[in-house]
């Protein structure tokens, strides 16, 4: 069988999500309204907080939800569908509730992303496009901000397009990465289908062309005066990159009163060659030359060699940045809190685990964010059900899930709710910001996370307290379940 030109992503499921929306169709559920949250268990890399990411793929997923007549012809080839499972699909759409906090957004453990309340068949088959969309944009642009933090106001650009997991994971991984403060890509299609900015240099095999690494730089700076960022590791940084990039700017460049340039390390002691070759640069005049280091970056190589004195202007992180490599998958799950009655009433809905991460928060939740009135900073954020309102003009007690006994008082702060609605009984009510706009808006409000949640190692636990009326429903589910 050929595959289609263009996939339908509709059937981009898990098997199960098929087999139990025709459970729930032959059962008579399809229809029941069901809550279903997206959370994560626990930060990548130990961090203090992660970055929401992977909304307007979403979008627009949900828009597009629909069954291609191969697609049921497909599934009647299996014999496992009821025909009237089968007629329902053919005139399948999404029509539904969905809210989320929007891209960019620091989050933290066990609270929701993204919910979902839609009748049941609708709600369960969209579980896998939700969990790998937000599960991938979310790790990137997570890793992406501990590396720009690394960097310390530095540039940052993703270099890891060759050594993405397939296609979509480097054009989407670019955007996620930009979402995460990385300031470009060397990925050339996400700059034409996000905006994501594009740029690069050169590779070995350039100076390798040619007869001498001069007539390569020479050639270069020639081709593209304004954006000579020449490669100087070919063969000796120190002994002949370094001194024929100094030449070939001095007899290129000069004449034409340029003196925007750049060179590019990608081996060695990054630390002990770019002091070297920063101050070969400046005692031939070139002090406005900016250095530019790759070759597997992450957040504590580039931390290190900052420390060390390097002299580096910016950074091309590739593979580790990617496919996340030190704890590539995020984590995100899928998990029914509550269940509508015809008569409106929402039953809350819990799953239990021996492993107390994997207990869910149940019910149809609101999230909050306090946020101090005094300092601007981020407090703690608040977990409460559907129909609570917050006040926030007092003082307040907020509970510690995780501790019965241990309470917080919280006063002199503004409260904001996370979640946006996004769709409304099927139809988009969101009106997608820009990508320059979801990368300002994570900057501004990583801002208001104390230094001590941004810690790379040990940082202080943030809290996400429940309510006084949802720890109690969730205690006597537990008490009742167990």
């Amino acid at each position: 069988m050929e595959s289609k030109e263009k996939l339908n992503l509709t059937m981009l499921c898990d098997f199960y999500e098929l087999t139990m929306g025709n459970g729930y169709f032959e059962k008579g559920f399809q229809n029941r309204i069901c809550y279903f949250d997206v959370f994560f268990r626990q930060c990548p890399d130990g961090g203090g907080f992660a970055i929401a990411a992977g909304l307007e793929q979403i979008i627009d997923y949900i828009q597009k939800l629909h069954f291609d007549p191969e697609d049921i012809a497909y599934l009647r080839e299996r014999n496992l569908f009821s025909q009237q499972f089968l007629d329902y699909l053919a005139n399948f759409r999404f029509t539904g509730d969905i809210w989320a906090v929007p891209e960019g957004t620091p989050i933290f453990p066990r609270e929701p992303i993204l919910t979902v309340r839609a009748p049941a068949i609708e709600a369960q088959l969209v579980e896998t496009f939700l969990l790998l969309t937000i599960n991938h944009q979310s790790l990137i642009a997570t890793k992406a901000n501990r590396v720009v933090r690394a960097a310390q106001g530095r540039t940052v650009l993703e270099f890891g397009s060759r050594r993405a997991q397939g296609a979509d994971a480097a054009i989407l991984g670019a955007r996620a990465a930009f979402i995460g403060g990385c300031n470009g890509t060397a990925c050339t299609i996400s700059d034409q289908l996000y905006g994501v900015y594009a740029g690069g240099t050169m590779a070995h095999a350039w100076v390798q062309m040619f007869d001498s690494e001069y007539e390569a730089f020479q050639a270069y700076c020639q081709l593209y005066p304004d954006n000579a960022t020449l490669l100087v590791d070919t063969y000796n940084t120190l002994h002949s990159g370094v001194p024929n990039a100094i030449r070939a700017f001095n007899e290129v460049l000069k004449p034409l009163g340029i003196t925007k340039c750049g060179i590019r390390l990608d081996s060695g002691d990054m630390a002990y060659l770019t002091q070297q070759a920063r101050k070969m640069l400046d005692d031939a005049g070139w002090q406005d030359c900016k250095i530019s280091v790759s070759n597997s970056l992450d957040e504590y190589i580039i931390q290190d060699i900052l420390r060390q004195g390097a002299k580096i202007d910016m950074f091309g992180v590739g593979e580790r940045l990617i496919t996340a490599r030190s704890e590539p998958v995020f984590g995100g799950v899928y998990k029914l809190t509550a269940v509508e009655q015809e008569d409106g009433t929402i039953l809350p809905k819990i799953k239990i685990s021996e492993n107390v991460g994997k207990i869910t928060n149940p019910h149809f939740k609101k999230l909050y964010r306090f946020y101090g009135n005094d300092t601007g900073k981020a407090i703690a954020d608040y977990l409460c059900v559907y129909d609570e309102t917050v006040d926030d003009s007092g003082q307040m007690e907020i509970f510690d899930p995780e501790a019965t006994w241990k309470t917080k008082t919280v006063y002199n702060f503004t409260a904001k709710e996370l979640q946006v609605p996004v769709f409304q009984g099927g139809k988009l009510v969101y009106q997608s910001p820009s990508l320059k706009e979801i990368q300002a808006y994570c900057k501004a409000q990583v801002d208001t996370l104390w230094d001590e949640v941004k810690r790379f190692d040990n940082p202080h636990t943030y809290y996400v307290d429940l309510s006084r009326k949802l720890w109690e429903i969730k205690y006597n589910l537990l008490k009742n379940h167990g």
